[in-house]
């Protein structure tokens, strides 16, 4: 298998995601209001699963061999631009976060914020996703032997593998500073 199949297939999930946060717009809107649960589960996911986990292996592995390699200009121009984008993707979470918090504060006046922002990831991704598929993804394997693709991917597997001891020392080290009584 090549390293890319497991990014598809993360690609994947992150489309159903998004698609079921579409819906999930549409009755924000009728209601103008939202379970703030929804808002956790939502930026729980793409903090962990889209970013920590799918772009952390292109940021820590992929990309980390690619700047290795002598990439054409294209290459190494969209390997820059995806890196943005990354950036970019944590913004709008940090921003949900925080017109959700304000939200619960009693600030109604964040709703819009809080639907721009689910509508501005909902945007984002797709066209992200498809950067990847279609133009970055498979003319990037020229540049490694399989003996490096193999590699590549025993690492992806790694790195998954030590997602969840990741999170959940995040967790406890969180709770073991709070004064949550």
């Amino acid at each position: 298998m090549k390293f890319i199949g497991p990014m598809m297939w993360e690609h994947r999930l992150i489309e159903r995601m998004l698609h079921s946060v579409e819906a999930k717009i549409e009755q924000i809107n009728s209601k103008s209001s939202f379970e703030p649960i929804l808002i956790d589960i939502v930026v729980d996911f793409i903090r962990t699963y889209a970013d920590r986990t799918h772009h952390g292996k292109e940021e820590d592995i992929l990309f980390r061999e690619l700047r290795k390699k002598t990439l054409s200009d294209e290459h190494n121009r969209i390997m820059n631009e995806l890196v943005e984008e990354h950036v970019f993707a944590r913004k709008i979470v940090g921003r949900l976060m925080k017109a959700k918090e304000e939200f619960l504060k009693g600030n109604s006046e964040t709703l819009p914020e809080v639907i721009d922002c689910l509508k501005t990831l909902t945007e984002f991704y797709p066209r992200h996703i498809e950067k990847e598929d279609k133009h970055f993804f498979y003319p990037i394997l020229k540049y490694f032997s399989k003996e490096e693709q193999d590699a590549i991917l025993a690492e992806f597997y790694e790195f998954d593998r030590m997602m969840i001891h990741e999170k959940y020392n995040k967790i406890v080290d969180s709770i073991e500073k709070s004064v949550i009584v």
